[in-house]
């Protein structure tokens, strides 16, 4: 039976760039494992067939002689060399590096990293902390308390009976994977009794079960920079978990959130505060007080005939700006409070100046309703 061309095998153009051709691979081998096609005679031969497209086309020049010369290339013929060229011990360990890659997940896959030893590194942690802005503003050192897995004192992280060892893996003999033959190639697979680890723990340590790490709670001081805005990361290196039978332990992540002030509110390095004034010094002017963030006061000079919701800049007292020199701005937001529960002598001395008021008194609202009048006069005509 003569065989498939090669292009047909992996439902290729005979333009097919690297990529498509890896693509086409990783779906066609997928689809035909005999992991996922037990006991199917056809799945297997089928592999086998796109395997062996897929090893010739790979290799640029292999793919040229085929292109030229077709199967004959390879079946000894005088065209392309040695029969099958390419498909001996170095086919079976490109296959199991290919798999590897290709198959992890479905074949007990590589996990994490890991040494021969068996030692794992352990997951980084993530630690929520809130901090007000005053904090934010002036930076501070914080201690807190962190429950998290820590190398087993008993074992010192070998998982391992205090005065034993653990034991080379009798199945993969410490190489922590194992070789399967199907047909004329070989698949490597991460070895079931060691999972990997290329040794096991015939008498593990009574306080971590062979895990080498314990859980327990620890006190880390923090060091908060002045100038953190919300959100912001800080790594402490090595304060993570513990890693599996002494392995390198992760990394902890303080994730920071600034807790809402009742005065002040933030963006980026300025600061804004909400200030309400008197109708009175709003009309005549004068000055006032205001908070800082950083806990002292500074005076502001109130014009006359200030508005609500004009603002005002105090020029560096905002927040730093983090790992800078720079300091950002401060500004106020007069707000004029209309004056509530008045007596009936005040009462009457508004209607006196309400009576003595002209139309430069009230400029706004004289020309406001002087062009709401005319428009409807207008309309009228």
């Amino acid at each position: 039976m003569a065989k498939r061309d090669y292009y047909e095998t992996l439902g290729l153009s005979r333009s097919a760039d690297d990529q498509e051709l890896k693509s086409a691979f990783r779906k066609l081998a997928k689809q035909y494992h005999p992991d996922r096609n037990p006991d199917d005679d056809d799945a297997e031969i089928r592999f086998k067939e796109i395997n062996e497209a897929y090893e010739v086309l790979k290799d640029k020049d292999k793919r040229a002689a085929y292109d030229r010369f077709g199967h004959a290339a390879f079946d000894g013929s005088g065209f392309g060399g040695a029969a099958h060229q390419g498909f001996g011990s170095d086919f079976s360990s490109s296959m199991s590096d290919m798999f590897d890659d290709l198959f992890g997940e479905f074949m007990g896959g590589r996990g994490r990293s890991r040494s021969r030893s068996g030692r794992e590194r352990g997951n980084d942690l993530r630690y929520n902390m809130e901090i007000s802005l005053t904090d934010a503003y002036a930076g501070k050192t914080a201690q807190i308390k962190v429950p998290t897995s820590i190398t087993c004192e008993t074992c010192s992280g070998s998982g391992a009976k205090k005065g034993t060892h653990p034991a080379n893996c009798p199945t993969c003999e410490g190489g922590g994977k194992v070789r399967a033959s199907q047909g004329f190639f070989t698949i490597e697979r991460t070895c079931p009794t060691c999972h990997g680890r290329g040794e096991i723990i015939e008498n593990p340590c009574t306080d971590c079960s062979g895990t080498g790490r314990t859980t327990k709670e620890r006190m880390l001081s923090v060091n908060i920079p002045a100038g953190v805005e919300d959100g912001t990361r800080i790594r402490l290196a090595g304060e993570g978990e513990a890693g599996l039978r002494g392995g390198a332990a992760g990394d902890l992540y303080i994730f920071l959130s600034i807790e809402p002030h009742e005065m002040f509110q933030r963006d980026g390095s300025d600061i804004f505060c909400r200030v309400p004034i008197s109708m009175t010094t709003a009309t005549l002017g004068g000055q006032i007080e205001v908070p800082t963030v950083e806990g002292t006061k500074s005076r502001v000079k109130i014009p006359e005939g200030t508005e609500s919701g004009k603002q005002f800049r105090i020029k560096g007292k905002g927040m730093p700006v983090l790992r800078s020199k720079l300091v950002g701005d401060m500004y106020i937001q007069v707000e004029v409070e209309t004056p509530k529960n008045l007596t009936r002598k005040q009462k009457d001395i508004l209607k006196e100046f309400e009576k003595a008021s002209s139309d430069n008194t009230n400029p706004e609202s004289s020309g406001f309703f002087a062009r709401m009048n005319e428009h409807f006069d207008g309309s009228d005509g």
